[in-house]
């Protein structure tokens, strides 16, 4: 599918963060179970990967896990590090290949050893692509983010009177990328559920009732559209 005429590349978000959410629903409405959902998810990505790639995103930020999901079965977690496994060795080559960077943002501590492997793998893989960024959340959330940054910040014996939100910003999980300019969450449920709290303070907030498995480049072209109707103030007046 071509990218959407109508899209000002003048006018893009720089940074897009997607919670992608609806997977378990999408395996319930089609009589799959839980792990085929997710399966389904995995191609959703592909698409808005692409599609970024395109319309000249600078960074794609995906929440793939959070620290509050390993309170799902253990059946369940296996299988969603299954996946990224199966889909890490499938897709990289052709992520490398398009000049995209993968990067990952959470806490390492934790993860199976192979997730381990495999996520610094595309790290080292992918380290000089400049087309797109995309930060893969995993094991991640907002607060833990903050906490991390303010350990760091307290580790390095910075006095109280330096700190400001520059520097702060300079400690979080990937301090480079501009603040989240669009915000997309699928399957319309109203929440942001712990996702990069601090880089979505300004951000657009789009809530498709779209579950994830069915959320695609036209999807993602539609969210861009909406992106580019809406005003931005930063606080201000119009």
């Amino acid at each position: 599918m071509a990218i959407d005429p109508r899209i000002d590349p003048g006018q893009l978000p720089r940074h897009i963060a997607i919670i992608m959410d609806g997977n378990g629903r999408w395996a319930a409405q089609h009589g799959k179970r839980h792990v085929q959902g997710h399966e389904a998810g995995a191609r959703s990505v592909r698409a808005v990967i692409e599609a970024c790639r395109e319309l000249g995103v600078e960074a794609l930020s995906l929440y793939a896990f959070s620290t509050e999901n390993w309170r799902r079965s253990r059946t369940e977690v296996n299988a969603l590090f299954r996946l990224l496994s199966k889909y890490i060795h499938k897709e990289i080559q052709e992520l490398h290949a398009n000049n995209i960077r993968v990067r990952f943002m959470g806490r390492w501590e934790g993860l199976p050893g192979r997730a381990v492997q495999d996520l610094q793998y595309c790290i080292d893989l992918t380290r000089a692509n400049t087309a797109l960024t995309v930060n893969v959340a995993i094991n991640y959330g907002g607060r833990a983010e903050i906490v991390d940054a303010a350990r760091a910040i307290l580790a390095r014996g910075i006095p109280a009177e330096q700190i400001d939100e520059e520097l702060f910003a300079r400690h979080l999980y990937q301090p480079e990328h501009p603040e989240v300019d669009l915000l997309i969450r699928t399957s319309g449920e109203l929440r942001v559920s712990n996702f990069m709290l601090w880089q979505i303070s300004y951000a657009e907030m789009l809530f498709p009732e779209t579950l994830w498995p069915d959320f695609g480049k036209e999807a993602l072209c539609e969210a861009v559209l909406e992106y580019q109707r809406r005003q931005r103030r930063f606080g201000g007046r119009p």
